[in-house]
């Protein structure tokens, strides 16, 4: 069988897992940094951590995943995506870090000082991942300032972490920013009562707008600093994709606006995938994209694995995606209970 078929094959395995950790920690990531703003007091912070508490560790073993697919089947990819943008990913891993045991050392005293301290980690460690990984996605849509010789094997970087803080990267990291924000507070309004539920649907009827227009910014900019529009251009059934994240992002505010947020969240859900989708389409079959040089593009064709390799792995994905799909719907039914106050303060062992 033809190796093109499973580079392709991997290439949206690579990104359906990309989407679906954004879908999935992206609430987790908005719950945490809009907690110290729609929580009044400790026992309502309590309320929210516990709300992600049974599904946040989980969630990131799909950011794994993904890396690890990237390493096995796109080798040359993963090495140099790890060290052109070390810094970035350093800092995303660090807050990533501080997130969980935030989490988990927050309710070990009782003292003000401690779960204050505590409470700004989680507010920090949560929106800086959130920022970060748009940033990364931003600068690989435009192009990352690096020479490739594959002859040779000589792999030149050009750039710098401020480097990746140009506009177009700032402006994909405030559209993660606020995609998260609202998703997070529609998982908030699902899984809370009362006075908290109603400030975590308003909070979100307030950020769509905002959302709106960075997604609207986003979209402009998009034209003049990447090609991801040239696959749209060549092959218009494609337009399909971004179609359905826009019309996904309006139903958002639509049935926010009810206080349907049950569908909003679903329609959140959606958005945030098929925005994922819309730049990965656009990217293919370019991985890694250089801006300097058009030859030094990392694609799925010069940096996959050799064929055995992508045949086992494909194997294996068939196999365990299913099961982490099953046991990821498991866990969200088993846990789908709303928080209440009387929960957390009924069990000790609550966070």
């Amino acid at each position: 069988m033809d190796i093109s078929i499973f580079q392709i094959t991997w290439f949206v395995l690579w990104s359906v897992l990309w989407a679906v950790y954004f879908m999935l920690d992206g609430f987790v990531l908005g719950t945490g940094f809009l907690s110290t703003f729609i929580a009044k007091n400790d026992t309502e912070k309590r309320v929210l951590i516990n709300a992600i508490g049974p599904v946040w560790d989980g969630n990131e073993v799909w950011l794994l995943t993904a890396g690890g697919a990237t390493f096995a089947a796109f080798p040359t990819t993963y090495a140099l995506m790890f060290s052109n943008l070390y810094s970035a990913l350093i800092l995303l891993l660090f807050s990533l870090i501080v997130r969980g045991v935030s989490f988990e050392f927050r309710g070990k005293l009782d003292g003000a000082t401690w779960k204050g301290t505590w409470d700004k980690a989680i507010l920090v460690s949560s929106f800086l991942p959130a920022l970060l990984l748009g940033v990364a996605f931003g600068n690989i849509f435009s192009g990352i300032p690096m020479r490739n010789d594959f002859t040779t094997l000589q792999f030149t970087y050009e750039g710098s972490l401020i480097g990746l803080l140009n506009p177009y990267g700032l402006v994909t990291g405030v559209l993660f920013v606020l995609l998260f924000a609202v998703h997070g507070s529609l998982y908030i309004s699902l899984k809370t009562v009362g006075d908290l539920k109603d400030r975590a649907t308003a909070m979100a009827n307030r950020l769509w707008p905002a959302l709106l227009i960075v997604a609207v910014v986003f979209l402009g900019y998009t034209w003049p600093a990447t090609k991801l529009y040239d696959n749209f251009f060549k092959t218009p059934a494609l337009l399909i994709v971004p179609v359905i994240a826009v019309v996904s992002l309006l139903l958002v505010k639509v049935f926010a606006g009810r206080n349907e947020t049950g569908k909003a969240f679903i329609f959140s859900c959606l958005t945030i995938l098929f925005v994922v989708f819309t730049g990965v389409t656009g990217l293919f079959p370019n991985l890694l994209p250089s801006n300097l040089d058009a030859a030094s593009n990392l694609t799925i064709f010069n940096s996959s694995s050799s064929l055995l390799t992508l045949k086992i792995m494909t194997a294996v994905a068939l196999i365990m995606v299913p099961i982490v799909i099953c046991y990821k719907i498991w866990v969200y039914r088993i846990f789908r209970a709303r928080v209440t106050e009387e929960d957390v303060l009924g069990d000790p062992g609550a966070y």
